[in-house]
């Protein structure tokens, strides 16, 4: 039996809207399916704006772009993380600054935020790890004190809530990537930037469209358009978002069944749980999460590595996770980590992503979870 780790949602519908899209002869963004896409977005996610573009990592750095990051500028993040998280603003010659995460969440430490603030601190970037939201309140409370941005980067987190909020929705700005591994994807890459401050609504489009007013022109506001300030080209294609709306017609489905497997798994190994052989994940009060991902964690990472290979031998593929940015050689170079690392390395040393997917078969996630047991007995 060779059980996947992931495998990209299908319901259905995707490959007749995508051959709808090319037979339209409107191929490049914005077309019928992504403004489709924009509504609906707008609609599950109240924003003043919802732009969709090529990733998540796009959406980042058009975030990064509207907040106008200078090379003097320290941006406060985690360090664990995907590279894009940083990148984004390095790309602008940000410093990063990189704080320990909780070890119930994985998120970001919030109490920790501020004492990492200097007179160079421009922004703090959210990090929803799994779908699970960082502790926005004090976040929130903390940057409109040192009046700072926040950058919500939700690539995990369409779906989910912050005390009934939707992630990507509370900071000025919130990122979503649509990547083949994540709950919704747009044929392989994709994402999304929404904008919740007003004050980037216009420029967002502008700086989207390699710096022009295109999108005002065609809805009638100017009688040309024209190159008016910085941009790049941040649009995704009409055929991606004519898969992504086949998809996000069945959004409530997919979540749905992704939460039946999360539980399934959470069900099944709370005993291991309660005999101290494997943690689980923490799902705070506040959050409704959205099934992301299901981990354990394990002793440490020698037994990390022995799992990894029992599971190898049992034709499961199960991953771990990011390796702190803050110890790569990029980190080194274009970051620092304040404070001490109590927790970013030890607990990334300790996690493994079990296999999970939209349509995960029963008999596949009862076989993964035999192996679990099979290693702890």
């Amino acid at each position: 039996m060779n059980i996947l780790f992931n495998k990209p949602p299908i319901t259905g519908n995707e490959e007749k809207y995508t051959l709808q899209a090319l037979k339209s002869q409107k191929l490049s963004g914005d077309g019928p399916f992504g403004q489709k896409c924009q509504a609906w977005f707008e609609k599950h996610l109240p924003c003043k704006k919802a732009l969709l573009t090529p990733s998540g990592t796009a959406a980042l750095e058009l975030a990064a772009l509207l907040i106008d990051i200078q090379p003097s500028d320290e941006v406060i993040m985690p360090s664990y993380t995907f590279a894009s998280t940083a990148n984004a603003f390095v790309l602008r010659g940000a410093q990063i600054v990189f704080v320990d995460i909780r070890p119930d969440t994985m998120n970001i430490d919030e109490q920790l935020i501020e004492a990492a603030i200097t007179d160079k601190t421009r922004a703090i970037v959210a990090v929803h790890y799994a779908g699970v939201a960082c502790e926005m309140d004090t976040i929130m409370e903390v940057a409109n004190r040192y009046q700072l941005f926040v950058i919500e980067d939700a690539a995990q987190g369409m779906m989910s809530y912050y005390k009934g909020q939707a992630l990507g929705t509370i900071g000025h700005m919130g990122a979503f990537s649509f990547h083949e591994t994540k709950n919704y994807t747009s044929g392989g890459e994709g994402g999304l930037l929404i904008v919740n401050d007003e004050q980037f609504k216009e420029r967002a489009e502008i700086i989207r469209e390699k710096g022009t007013n295109r999108s005002q022109f065609f809805r009638g506001m100017v009688d040309k358009y024209q190159w008016v300030d910085v941009g790049s080209s941040y649009l995704l294609s009409e055929l991606q978002a004519a898969f992504l709306w086949g998809q996000l017609e069945r959004a409530d489905e997919i979540n749905t069944n992704r939460l039946a497997s999360w539980r399934a798994y959470y069900s099944a190994l709370q005993p291991l749980q309660a005999v101290g052989k494997v943690k689980l994940p923490t799902i705070p009060a506040a959050c409704t999460h959205n099934a992301h991902m299901f981990y354990l964690k394990v002793a440490g990472l020698y037994e990390r590595n022995v799992l990894l290979e029992h599971f190898k031998v049992k034709d499961i593929l199960a991953v771990f996770h990011y390796v702190p940015l803050h110890t790569a050689a990029a980190g080194k170079r274009f970051g620092r980590f304040q404070g001490e690392d109590r927790y970013t390395t030890m607990e990334s040393e300790r996690l493994i992503r079990l296999p999970m997917w939209y349509g995960l078969p029963k008999d596949d996630q009862a076989y993964v979870i035999s192996a679990i047991e099979e290693f702890y007995v």
